[in-house]
């Protein structure tokens, strides 16, 4: 026998009532599917926020951590061996020869000889940029070794050691900054000194030598 179907009024439900009705229940059952779906991607969506959140605060900290735990490459460890000065090592500049012509260059012969008493000796940085060649023509400054900047190259240095190299003055003026060697104008004619120097100690320097540019 079939189920009879009434309103909240008691009346019989039409057919088209119940088809009003079972459609607004079918809608209505879609919207609470789509509310629920919707607050469970925002919640997915939220803690998938947090984890990142938390895994970049976590990388940031142990990033700090191992950056403090890692020494700077540029710190150097104190070996307790003295610098050289002029207390412990002798310089000394030979030319290749007594003069050269305009356009030319002289090729020095540069020595660093221990001169000192200790067993351990001293340390020093050989390049041209702390071992200085300087040529002058009377008080004016003409060319030195270290207006570029190069790379050091520390030597220890004890008894019985010397170290000899070749710095070679192209035959120009230098300026106060670092330029191209081609752009820079050469020498006149005339008589020039060079001497040898060691950076940060004045009293470190050998004889100074004549050059004649002819």
């Amino acid at each position: 026998m079939a189920q009879k179907t009434f309103s909240k009024s008691g009346k019989k439900r039409s057919k088209k009532q119940q088809t009003i009705f079972r459609r607004r229940r079918i809608v209505f059952g879609i919207a609470v599917v789509v509310l629920v779906s919707f607050l469970v991607f925002c919640l997915y969506s939220l803690s998938r926020g947090i984890v990142a959140v938390n895994r970049e605060i976590h990388h940031a900290d142990v990033y700090a951590i191992s950056r403090k735990e890692v020494p700077s490459p540029t710190k150097k460890k104190k070996s307790g061996v003295p610098d050289c000065s002029a207390t412990n090592v002798a310089l000394s500049l030979t030319p290749a020869a007594s003069s050269f012509g305009v356009g030319g260059s002289m090729d020095f012969t540069t020595d660093i000889k221990y001169d000192g008493s200790s067993k351990v000796g001293c340390l020093v940085d050989i390049s041209a940029f702390n071992v200085v060649l300087t040529i002058k023509s009377g008080d004016d400054v003409i060319w030195k070794s270290n207006v570029c900047p190069v790379d050091a190259d520390y030597r220890l240095l004890a008894k019985g050691d010397e170290v000899k190299q070749t710095i070679t003055w192209p035959g120009t003026r230098t300026g106060s900054e670092c330029v191209e060697e081609s752009t820079l104008p050469k020498v006149d004619r005339g008589v020039y000194s060079a001497q040898l120097s060691l950076e940060g100690h004045p009293k470190a320097k050998s004889d100074p030598v004549g050059i004649t540019v002819e």
